[in-house]
């Protein structure tokens, strides 16, 4: 076993179970019981918004791009389309189409394989990110996340295409060994609301990853005063208020 696992073997708990994966490999799954970290006191938050172009923004201005992840789930996509052609094809002329199941199903757990990586990344990055400056976490409620209305139409196979709930749940648990403290905040108007001066309105967002305000003329990209937004409603539930860097620097001109 690798260094990460055997750190962690000492704190066995119950029983293991030994598994094959579809791909005939052998894994040991134990559950091992581990003490939070210690949490400092929370000063601040990194405020998080996950989105569609980009998996994931953070309030400092930093984007985790879902280019490559688009990339690879239209491959993904219109190799499967491709097989089942071929399969309804084999079908209709009285053969079996075993080989072309077992690259499906072989296909399907590729790129399950592929998200989790990628949300184990992202996830690992964040934490270390708020541990590193000595903040908390702070996330929008997912409920609702996969309501198709809140999505444009093209929008919503990237959102259903991706685990943000597995993103999620690895950014709790990475978060809850290195003590870092997560904030879940109401998801409400985050991204038509202005960081700057705080008003609401729809024509704030004249597209995908734009903001600009109508009131103050503030402009940022989208996501990212989205995930400022999400820092500010955590401050604030911690009953932490806060000044934003913009008002700041219009006070201090």
């Amino acid at each position: 076993m690798g260094r990460y696992q055997a750190e962690r073997f000492t704190a066995a708990k119950g029983q293991c179970d030994l598994v094959r994966r579809k791909d005939s490999k052998w894994f040991l799954l134990v559950t091992v019981d581990l003490p939070d970290g210690t949490k400092p006191p929370i000063t601040d938050f990194l405020g998080v918004d996950l989105g569609v172009e980009n998996i994931a923004a953070d309030s400092d201005g930093q984007r985790h791009s879902g280019a490559h992840v688009e990339a690879c789930r239209m491959r993904h996509h219109a190799l499967q389309r491709d097989l089942q052609k071929a399969a309804v094809g084999r079908r209709r002329r009285g053969l079996r189409p075993k080989n072309i199941r077992r690259k499906l199903k072989s296909l399907a757990g590729r790129e399950a394989r592929f998200r989790k990586d990628v949300n184990h990344v992202i996830s690992k990055t964040l934490v270390a990110k708020a541990k590193g400056t000595g903040r908390g976490l702070a996330l929008e409620n997912l409920q609702g996340i996969h309501n198709p209305t809140r999505f444009r139409k093209q929008q919503r196979a990237k959102m259903g295409g991706w685990a943000f709930r597995q993103l999620r749940s690895f950014i709790d648990y990475k978060a809850k060994q290195a003590g870092v403290g997560l904030v879940v905040v109401d998801p409400s108007n985050t991204s038509r609301q202005c960081s700057v001066c705080g008003h609401i309105a729809k024509a704030n967002r004249p597209s995908q990853s734009e903001f600009r305000c109508v009131v103050c003329e503030h402009a940022d990209h989208a996501d990212v005063n989205a995930a400022r937004n999400i820092r500010f409603r955590a401050r604030a539930a911690v009953n932490q208020p806060i000044v934003s860097e913009q008002r700041m620097e219009l006070h201090a001109a």
